[in-house]
């Protein structure tokens, strides 16, 4: 039967509408201004802070509308931003710096909707309000240690084939020196290289009998990519505990990344924990002098645990906290807590060769933080160097890629060391070099601006469809609003997703063309009208003949579209994602929707004439 649909497609079209409904829902309730707390350096967040927190508010007439724990992370909720603020500086000042006590703004989503992962759509900074970094690295530094992990391995290759040199000296270009007692020593050494590294520039110098080592180019550029890629890793580890939603990082020139966090309101306390550089060095104690000794001799230095206590560790850095891949929590036979520590391959073949020598002997792990210097990022003295020791542990046994770290004080503390090591080690120093903020309020007077652009859209379309069209212009309009809402409902469904100024204009440009596939179908029912074919015959040509045209205009669009999200960033990427959702929702609405709702009032019907 022409015009007809069965039962089934119905149903399906109403599910879909009621799940876009759902899924949309969540933007009509709003944010609450709140506060979140996360722990730093290894520290846990527990009930028992939870508690305290509690405790601490209500001391001072702090009123919150609700306060939860949740994956390690408290989340306390206020009616207004000056009880906000008021409870942020009293926890500030009460916690102190082993929490992370960060403004926020939190979604007031009922929970029944949480439940069914209904949230609100992800605003860009530009909607939100926010701030922007631009991260500078120290690829001088990436670099360096590079090259001193080379060196490290060639020392070790010399004693291993017991060649003996006289000393190592560091040179220009990332380069270093190696002067022998003589030529035939200094041709064995070379042989000896360069036959376990090909990747390494060796250039012998006859006269002196001394070979040259360098980085070759393109193991300079791998060590920075790499370096880019972990920094950026681990940045994104670090800014998840700040709780904010779809932060935007990435790579942005040869040594630079890109920071965005939407709706942080606290960016002080962001740029603290972003600009902070942290590091791990893994060493062996001095144990054959003391810290106290007048004279410390100049392959050893002291270093202070975070109770003040001073240790006397060698210079040399056995292993860095970079080829560690895992790091958990466990008890051992006596239920005695410990840290289970596995290594990469070149890690473990370091670690192998230190522990087959120094068993029973101490060794330390030195935490290394760099933090910026000065509040002014145009400042160049870029990093003030702060050193702890976190541990000192016994060597057992010769141990390589796998190992544990026992002598821990107690359960909490080997849960902390466990989060220290498994939260990763930047590979150098940044430095925040650009810093914009957006405050809320220019986020809302864009969102304003977005949506009237939105609405005078669906007006004018409406206008015109109603006007021109007549019951089929209702008709459409129906299509058209049901169209808004399952693209709401699908970009706050989709995960990241994020809506942007861009974002807003590629949603009126798909109610443009959903508008203009109905046009297309309107149109071609008039000309089979014109034509003097029955109704139900022009509404069945009408629909079957404009398809064509608008599935290959609609394809069109999404391939480039498509191009824009490949190739485009940050905006442009927003732009196209909401093109693409529109487009395939407004085809389902425009030829399904507004063909359901004809069928329904004209299919098998005796229609003398059509209100189109």
């Amino acid at each position: 039967m022409l015009n007809h649909y069965p039962l089934w497609k119905y149903i399906i079209l109403v599910l879909t509408l009621i799940l876009g409904i759902i899924y949309a829902l969540p933007n009509l309730y709003g944010e609450d201004v709140a506060i979140q707390i996360t722990g730093t350096h290894g520290v846990t967040v527990s009930e028992s802070t939870l508690i305290d927190i509690i405790h601490i508010l209500k001391q001072k007439n702090i009123v919150s509308k609700s306060i939860s724990l949740t994956n390690g992370t408290i989340l306390a909720r206020f009616s207004n931003s000056n009880m906000q603020l008021y409870a942020h500086d009293t926890l500030l000042k009460t916690l102190g710096h082993n929490y992370v006590v960060a403004l926020n703004l939190a979604p007031a989503v009922p929970s029944w909707l949480t439940m069914i992962g209904a949230l609100p759509i992800k605003l860009g900074l530009d909607l939100r309000g926010g701030v922007h970094f631009l991260i500078e690295i120290d690829m001088n530094t990436v670099l360096n240690n590079i090259h001193k992990q080379v060196i490290d391995v060639f020392i070790q290759e010399l004693r291993k084939n017991n060649i003996p040199y006289t000393s190592i000296s560091k040179i220009n270009n990332y380069g270093s020196k190696v002067n022998f007692l003589n030529s035939s020593i200094c041709d064995e050494a070379l042989a000896k290289l360069m036959s376990i590294h090909r990747d390494i520039a060796l250039i012998k110098k006859g006269k002196k009998y001394s070979i040259e080592i360098y980085l070759l180019d393109n193991k300079l550029h791998a060590a920075s990519n790499l370096a880019i890629q972990q920094n950026i890793n681990i940045l994104r580890n670090r800014i998840n505990r700040l709780g904010i939603a779809e932060p935007l990082i990435q790579r942005q020139g040869v040594n630079s990344i890109v920071v965005e966090l939407p709706g942080i309101q606290d960016t002080a306390r962001a740029k603290e924990i972003i600009g902070a550089t942290a590091m791990l060095e893994f060493r062996l104690v001095n144990e054959e002098q003391s810290e106290e000794h007048s004279k410390i001799t100049s392959n050893s230095e002291i270093k202070f645990t975070r109770n003040g206590t001073p240790i006397l560790l060698y210079k040399q850095v056995l292993l860095t906290g970079d080829h560690i891949t895992n790091a958990t929590f466990s008890t051992d036979e006596y239920n005695q807590p410990q840290v289970n520590i596995t290594l990469d391959h070149q890690g473990g073949k370091i670690m192998s060769n230190f522990t087959k020598d120094n068993i029973n002997k101490l060794m330390a792990i030195l935490f290394i933080e760099y933090k910026n210097s000065s509040d002014n990022i145009k400042d160049n003295n870029l990093f003030l160097k702060q050193e702890e020791v976190i541990n000192v542990a016994t060597i057992q046994s010769h141990i390589s890629n796998m190992f544990r770290i026992t002598g821990l004080n107690n359960r909490q503390e080997a849960r902390n060391l466990s989060l220290l090591l498994r939260a990763g080690a930047l590979m150098a120093p940044i430095k925040i070099v650009e810093e914009c903020t957006i405050g809320p309020t220019l986020g809302m007077q864009n969102i304003n601006q977005g949506l009237k652009a939105c609405l005078w859209g669906l007006i004018a379309a409406v206008l015109f469809m109603v006007i021109r069209y007549h019951k089929f212009g209702i008709i459409a309009t129906i299509a058209l609003i049901a169209n808004m809402i399952l693209i709401i409902g699908m970009m706050s469904l989709l995960p990241g997703v994020i809506l942007t100024m861009p974002g807003i204009a590629g949603i009126v440009l798909t109610l443009a063309v959903a508008v203009d596939a109905n046009v297309l179908i309107y149109e071609r029912i008039k000309e089979e009208l014109s034509k003097e074919r029955s109704i139900q015959q022009a509404i069945y040509q009408g629909y079957r003949r404009a398809f064509s045209s608008i599935i290959d205009a609609n394809i069109t669009t999404i391939i480039t579209a498509i191009i824009l999200y490949e190739f485009g960033t940050g905006s442009i990427k927003g732009f196209a994602i909401t093109t693409i959702i529109g487009i395939a929702t407004s085809m389902f609405t425009a030829i399904l929707g507004t063909r359901a709702i004809v069928n329904l009032l004209y299919g098998n019907k005796l229609i003398d004439k059509l209100s189109i």
